[in-house]
């Protein structure tokens, strides 16, 4: 497995990163399986119910930011522009797939629904407390792009369009992964220390919540279209989740590292993981095949 997920407190953005939305898209000319991962209908699941919430949530993490980038410095401002570009083709891209995963019959309209009815109750909270969620949604969306990219197990089996459209997402979410954050600390700048560490772990347990309750109802529905909503297909999602290959387990010590007062989304510098990921994703594209 490449890269550490070892806790840190401390830590800055590096000077030297480079934020760069790669405009690629994914699976025109194939259309993908009802199973594509493995033939896995649980893990197919899973990320099928992540999708379904990515159109909608980033659009929401795009306007939190958008709100404060006047009052950035320079060099944020840069690097929410490159943000904002790399959201806007995530959610093109994602909403193609969740047209492919309505091919096979799944009810995507009633999971972007779910979706929505929860984001328009954030979108009513105050403009700090919607960027508060939005920093703690993008760790979650940092730490479990940087396990997927970290042990090939989690795509394994996976179409090639599949498994290049996640790969290339999980790099542009770790690339990007303090913009949000940096933008909070700016925006929060005026209030004493307590309070914005108070601000970010409570928007952090609310987000954990609201995470946990749609992506588990999404894949409640994707089972019950299979026939498969039983108990023994949860077992699976639990094995699924928190043994092999894991997921849950592999970010559990990264999540937690948020709630330290020092917390930094660069406290955990994987940007050699990025970029051997990235290395690999282009030589199969200049071969003509996704990796």
């Amino acid at each position: 497995m490449t890269g550490s997920t070892k806790p840190q407190a401390g830590g800055k953005t590096p000077a030297d990163l480079d934020i760069q939305p790669r405009d690629m898209s994914f699976g025109r000319d194939a259309p993908g399986d009802r199973w594509w991962l493995g033939g896995d209908p649980v893990a197919t699941a899973f990320y099928n119910a992540l999708s379904a919430t990515f159109p909608l949530g980033e659009r929401f993490f795009m306007d939190a930011v958008r709100r404060y980038r006047s009052a950035a410095p320079k060099a944020l401002q840069a690097q929410i522009n490159a943000f904002l570009a790399q959201e806007a083709m995530h959610t093109r891209e994602h909403i193609f797939f969740n047209k492919q995963i309505a091919d096979h019959g799944y009810d995507i309209a009633r999971m972007e629904l779910r979706t929505r009815e929860r984001l328009e109750y954030a979108r009513s909270r105050p403009a700090l407390q919607q960027l508060g969620a939005t920093i703690a949604l993008e760790h979650f969306t940092a730490i479990l792009a940087h396990a997927l990219l970290a042990d090939p197990r989690h795509l394994e089996g996976a179409s090639v369009e599949a498994k290049a459209m996640w790969r290339w997402h999980a790099i542009e979410e770790i690339e990007h992964k303090a913009v949000a954050y940096d933008t909070f600390m700016v925006a929060a700048a005026g209030l004493p220390g307590w309070r914005r560490w108070t601000l970010r772990a409570m928007t952090m347990v609310v987000a954990t919540q609201f995470l946990f309750a749609v992506v588990g109802a999404n894949m409640a529905d994707l089972y019950a279209a299979d026939g498969l909503r039983n108990g023994a297909t949860w077992r699976k999602t639990l094995r699924f989740l928190l043994v092999r290959p894991g997921m849950l387990t592999q970010v559990l010590g990264a999540y937690f590292a948020y709630f330290l007062p020092g917390f930094h989304p660069w406290s955990h510098d994987n940007r050699a993981l990025v970029k051997e990921v990235e290395q690999s994703l282009e030589a199969a594209y200049a071969q003509g095949a996704p990796a």
